[in-house]
């Protein structure tokens, strides 16, 4: 079994996936070091560490100088926050993903949602013709690379999300997915519905109001990830640090242990 295979593998177990959203090699390092399983980029994350804002803001270039090194530092399987794919045209697309993979990387990221003034939802239907171009390319190369494909009425907020992700799901499903990806919903009972509808692994992200871990499994869930929070609490507890060397005008909030 290949490192590919194993991936998908993780996404059968009884207990759902948690994975290690980093943004370089030291936080990849640091989910490797406690035992995670599998680790994912946060594309907020990294493109924040760089300056930009969400939103392949970024070039797919500088994505790929940070996917390789941490590649180059672990030894996990990573999956990689692909966003809309970091181009409007399916083949550049199925060309960045092939990229990817044969750096390493063992599985995307491809949302139904993308940013030009503001976040808008894709067609359905257009979107599940380009999954299903590139799950046609993936067999077509005996490609193991595991296709998360994420759907975003939840996240933007649209009316009737759950009604909305159904209908999408189910196409998603139809034109190859691996994986479903719902960042942002949180209710139980939707989360129910929702599993019960697909025979793929059902994914969510962090949120303040999402349920434990154990009541996540208990609903079916089968991969559960950190999104950028965790680079974002980090970055506010820096921030209170600096605010406070400024403040005492002295280093003791460096070493003071609270």
């Amino acid at each position: 079994m290949n490192k590919g295979q194993q991936f998908k593998a993780l996404h059968q177990q009884t207990s759902p996936l948690l994975i290690g959203n980093v943004w370089d090699c030291q936080s990849a390092l640091m989910f490797e070091s406690l035992g995670y399983q599998a680790i994912g980029t946060s594309s907020g994350a990294i493109a924040n560490s760089l300056g930009y804002e969400d939103g392949e803001q970024m070039t797919f270039e500088e994505l790929h100088v940070m996917i390789k090194l941490i590649l180059s530092k672990t030894s996990i399987p990573l999956t990689v926050d692909l966003e809309g794919g970091y181009s409007r045209n399916i083949n550049q697309i199925i060309e960045n993903i092939t990229t990817l993979h044969r750096s390493g990387v063992v599985g995307v990221n491809l949302e139904d949602s993308v940013v030009s003034k503001n976040r808008e939802m894709l067609s359905p239907q257009d979107f599940g013709k380009t999954i299903k171009k590139i799950r046609s390319y993936l067999k077509e190369n005996e490609t193991d690379l595991f296709l998360n494909i994420r759907t975003d009425a939840y996240i933007i907020g649209i009316e009737n999300p759950l009604e909305e992700t159904l209908s999408r799901m189910k196409i998603y499903e139809e034109a190859g997915a691996d994986g479903i990806f719902i960042p942002c919903i949180t209710k139980t009972e939707e989360l129910e519905a929702i599993v019960q509808a697909t025979s793929l692994p059902v994914n969510v992200m962090a949120m303040p109001d999402l349920p434990s871990f154990d009541t996540l499994q208990q609903c079916g869930v089968k991969r559960i990830s950190m999104g950028p929070f965790v680079y974002n609490y980090i970055n506010e507890k820096l921030k209170n640090i600096l605010t406070s060397i400024e403040k005492d005008q002295s280093f003791n909030p460096l070493f003071v242990t609270k």
